[in-house]
C-alpha cells in the first residue's frame, strides 16, 4: 500500500477549503482515508493572509514511514519548513525551451547570478600550459 499526504476538498462553489490527509494511493480525493494531518484555507481572511494548520509530528511521522506527498502539500509543506524546496525550473513559453537559471523558491523569481563564480567539477585544475603534451625530436 503506497501512502500519499494529499488534499482533500471541502467546502462549498468558489469556496474552497481543504483538509490535509494520509490516504491510500488508490482511494479518491474525497474518499477514505487514514489520518487528518492538518487543514489548508487558499482564500486570503481578512487579514489578507492565507490560513494552514499542521500536526508536525504526525507528519513528520508519515514522511518517515515512507508517504510521498503531492505537489501542492509539497510546497505547504516547503513553507512550513518540514522540506526542502521543490525543483524550479522556469519556462519561457509554454512549450518553449526552459531558462535554466536557478528559482529562488518563496519569489518564484530567477536568481541573479553576477558575480558569483561557478565552478565546473570537469575543469582540469592549474594552468593550460601545464596539461599541455609535447612531442620532443
Amino acid at each position: 500500500m503506497v501512502v500519499r499526504i494529499r488534499l482533500a476538498r471541502f467546502g462549498c462553489r468558489n469556496r474552497p477549503f481543504y483538509r490535509v490527509m494520509a490516504a491510500d494511493s488508490r482511494s479518491p480525493r474525497d474518499g477514505k482515508h487514514l489520518e487528518v494531518l492538518g487543514y489548508y484555507n487558499p482564500l486570503p481572511g481578512k487579514d489578507g493572509g492565507k490560513r494552514m494548520g499542521l500536526k508536525f509530528d504526525r507528519v513528520k511521522y508519515w514522511l518517515s514511514v515512507g508517504a510521498q506527498p503531492s505537489d501542492p502539500v509539497q510546497r505547504i509543506l516547503f513553507r512550513a519548513g518540514l522540506l526542502p524546496p521543490p525543483p524550479m525550473l522556469a519556462m519561457a513559453c509554454k512549450g518553449g525551451p526552459r531558462d535554466r537559471r536557478p528559482i529562488h523558491p518563496m519569489t518564484g523569481q530567477p536568481l541573479d547570478l553576477e558575480g558569483v563564480t561557478i565552478v565546473d567539477s570537469n575543469a582540469p585544475e592549474g594552468n593550460a600550459e601545464e596539461h599541455t603534451d609535447e612531442v620532443a625530436s
